[in-house]
This record gives structure tokens, sequence and C-alpha cells, in this order.
């Protein structure tokens, strides 16, 4: 078995990427290409936990920006998340790992409630967990369920996922000459406003000195390498 540089990690993915080349719902084909990264890491023996969010079915603050009641809006969110979850749980049995969805709603005909010692006892099990529906309540990101989440299992870090290679000073899919950070700290994310995760998780992981990691998840191999020791992508630390 490879050396893992970490014992216990959340990935935070984001929704879209469950979507694929078609923009909207879920696509197996993407499904899977992201059930065998994280496969791959699980192969190293890392606890591994994970939080995706819902924006490839559904945004719950566009919603409102429309004008739809917030609260009524982020509820559907929670749902979405719930859908890709279970969605992500199907790719990621075919890979032969054992799985548990938690969600932070009752909907015990379909996933496990979220129940905090559960939850690390599956992962020292050997588990793949899945937290779903945010925080359970509205006005919260699926950002901040994954530092809150992370935060309560003691995860070593949190690697968020994306569609790029990091963090950077505009946004790279609109400005070809964006330069991308190596490092940062909390405080220059805070300040700067930069696209990392909202200011409520920015903040929760400085408070309680997670490190935040933001890579490129679409690139083949980046989340083994991550969890092996290298550096990719963007470090957020003190």
């Amino acid at each position: 078995m490879s050396q893992s540089h970490y014992k216990r990690v959340l990935l935070k993915l984001t929704g879209e990427i469950m979507a694929g080349d078609q923009g909207y719902g879920i696509d197996p084909v993407a499904a899977g290409r992201i059930a065998g990264e994280i496969k791959e890491v699980s192969d190293l023996g890392v606890e591994l936990a994970l939080v995706i969010g819902g924006g490839n079915i559904f945004r719950g603050m566009a919603a409102s920006a429309k004008g739809m009641d917030r609260a009524t809006a982020d509820q559907m969110g929670m749902l979405a998340t719930i859908i890709n979850a279970l969605a992500l749980q199907d790719s990621l049995e075919k890979k032969g790992l054992v799985t548990r969805v938690q969600s932070a709603i009752d909907v015990k005909e379909l996933v496990e409630p979220f129940i905090l010692r559960r939850a690390i006892r599956h992962l020292e099990k050997g588990r793949v967990v899945i937290f779903a529906a945010g925080t359970g309540n509205p006005y919260f990101t699926s950002d901040t369920a994954a530092t809150l989440r992370a935060i309560e299992i003691h995860a070593d870090v949190i690697l968020k996922g994306t569609r790029v290679e990091g963090v950077y000073d505009s946004d790279p899919e609109k400005n070809p000459k964006a330069v991308r950070f190596e490092s940062l700290t909390y405080t220059e994310v805070i300040q700067r406003e930069l696209k990392v995760m909202d200011a409520t998780s920015v903040a929760l992981c400085m408070d309680n000195a997670i490190p935040i990691r933001v890579f490129n998840i679409m690139t083949p191999g980046n989340l083994k390498r991550i969890v092996s020791g290298e550096n990719v992508g963007t470090l957020v630390v003190r």
C-alpha cells in the first residue's frame, strides 16, 4: 500500500462536475470518472468523506435572485445534493467501494441521518461517507457544510475539487492572463474576496486551523498526487 500524506480527508466537489460535457444533470460517465479518482485515494488507506454541491441540478441562490423565497430555494438545493450523493454512491460502489450517504435532513427511506459518531465509525471501517443536504438549514452553502463536517470529523484537510488549477487573482476561464497563487493565508482570501469558499467557510477553517487545498479534479491523478504529498493547486493556511 502506498504512503498517504493524510489520514482523514474531506473532499468538497462542485455539483457541476457530475454533469460532464452535457452541462446539466448527471452524466454517468463523468460520475464514474470521479469515482475512479476517489477509489485510487481510498486504496491508499485514506479515510475519505465527501460533500457534493447541487449546482448541476438546482442553484438555490440563483433561484432566489429571480424572486423565489430564499429558504424554499435553499431547501430545493439541499434535495439536489441528495440526488448527486446517491448518483455518486452508485458510481463508487460499482468501483468496489463500500459507502454510506448521510443526510442533514430526514430522508430515511433513502439515506442515513447525519449522526457524527456513526459517520466516524464508518470512516474508521474504511467506508466512504458522503454528507448530503448541506447543514440542513437555509442560507448556508455546501462549502459551509463541507467545512462544518470537516471540523466535526477532525479531518486533516479540506480538498476542494474544481474545474480550474487552483485559486487565481481573477477568473481564469474569462481572463487568460490570470495568475494562480501557490499559497495564501485565510486572511488574504477574505480580504481580497477570492473565490475559494464563502467567507463563513474560510473563517471557520481559520478558527479551527484546517488547511484548504483547491485543485483541478478534472485532471486525472491530481487527487492521488495531493494525498501522496505533492504540491498541487493552491494551499490556504495560516
